[in-house]
């Protein structure tokens, strides 16, 4: 039975249980304001060490700023986690960003990603926030992840979050 919490400070090590590896079929490019699908057809690999640390500091550094993250656990094991950030976005300030969202390969599309969501959309709510911001990485299952959960692509996008991932989808889903 899965189980969902709030996740704190102490549950940052936990992270490295999550196996982010997939086989990516197509990802997706914005080209001039239009987004292009690309076949791939390679497999992406589970999280290196240094990996890891990055993002148990990202986690961490989040948190501490005032940031909230929810978590999804099988037994102990932690299968899936989004962190809302702390920062306000937008040119009126009332976005705030789903920093990381990453479900266990072997969870995925079981409802495990459609409840984190539901959770960081409630506690943005809570706070103030119109809508919240999404840098997706530009894998097909990742972009159609966020649109199903009634996301569609940002009108105007963080140049912030782009500079730091030139890749990534940007998306915006309204509360």
């Amino acid at each position: 039975m899965i189980t969902f919490r709030e996740l704190h400070l102490i549950d940052a090590e936990k992270i490295q249980e999550i196996d982010r590896s997939e086989r990516i079929h197509s990802i997706y490019q914005m080209e001039e304001g239009v987004l292009k699908e690309i076949k791939a057809g390679h497999e992406c690999p589970n999280w290196s060490v240094e990996e890891v640390e990055r993002l148990t500091v990202r986690f961490r550094s989040e948190l501490e700023k005032g940031g909230k993250a929810f978590g999804a656990f099988d037994q102990s094991r932690l299968v899936g986690f989004g962190v809302l950030a702390h920062k306000w976005r937008g040119k009126n300030k009332d976005q705030l960003q789903v920093d990381l969202m990453y479900v266990s390969r072997e969870y995925r599309r079981k409802g495990i990603g459609t409840r984190i969501m539901d959770d960081l959309s409630r506690e943005a709510k809570l706070r103030g926030a119109k809508s919240l911001y999404i840098s997706s990485t530009e894998t097909q299952s990742a972009y159609n992840f966020y649109r199903n959960c009634g996301s569609d692509i940002a009108e105007e996008v963080d140049e912030e979050l782009f500079e730091l991932e030139p890749l990534d989808i940007h998306l915006v889903k309204e509360l």
